[in-house]
Order: C-alpha cells, then structure tokens, then sequence
C-alpha cells in the first residue's frame, strides 16, 4: 500500500491573522487616497473639485471590495489527509423472537 504523502506547508493557506493584515493594509492604502482626494478638491478651483469628490465619494466601496479580494488566488488546494475509510453502519442483529418464526 503506497503511504500518502504529508501536505506540504507551502500548500497551506494564510494564517486568518496574515490575511487580515493584508486586508487592513489594502484598506488603509484605499482610504488615505480618499483622504487625498477630499484635501485636493478643497485646494482644486471650480468644476476640477468634482473629480477628487467622485473619488472620495466612490473610493469607500472600491477600497471594500478590493479588501475582501482573496490574497493568493493561485495558491494549490489544501491537500487533504489520506486513508480515511468512512465507518458503516452496523448492521441490526436478529433477536430471538424472529428465529423462533422459522419452522
């Protein structure tokens, strides 16, 4: 029987911790550009204001989204642990009652 092998630790996913931290860092990034865009349409004379404004404006949804993306998405599948053989059900025995039918 060929042993199976052990996940490699390569093929693991982020800790919840690391992934988190991406997130955060990406969301930051997203709303300091925010931030940004509210400062220059404050200093941006007439109509220009309204660029940074639909930025700061639709910035919050974008930096959201762009958050929550997966991390790596080309990462291998976790392999799962072989030799695991499901248990079956045992089978009910014949009481004595239903012996005692038969001739």
């Amino acid at each position: 029987m060929k042993k199976p092998s052990a996940p490699s630790i390569t093929s693991l996913p982020l800790s919840p911790d690391e992934e988190r931290r991406h997130r955060m860092i990406k969301y930051s990034v997203a709303m300091s550009i925010r931030v940004v865009c509210l400062i220059v349409a404050v200093l941006v004379p007439g109509w220009w204001a309204a660029v940074p404004l639909v930025g700061a404006i639709f910035l919050p949804y974008f930096a959201v989204v762009i958050a929550n993306v997966s991390v790596e998405q080309g990462r291998v599948d976790v392999q799962r642990p072989g030799g695991i053989v499901p248990l079956t059900p045992p089978q009910p025995r014949r009481s004595d009652d239903d012996r005692e039918d038969r001739p």
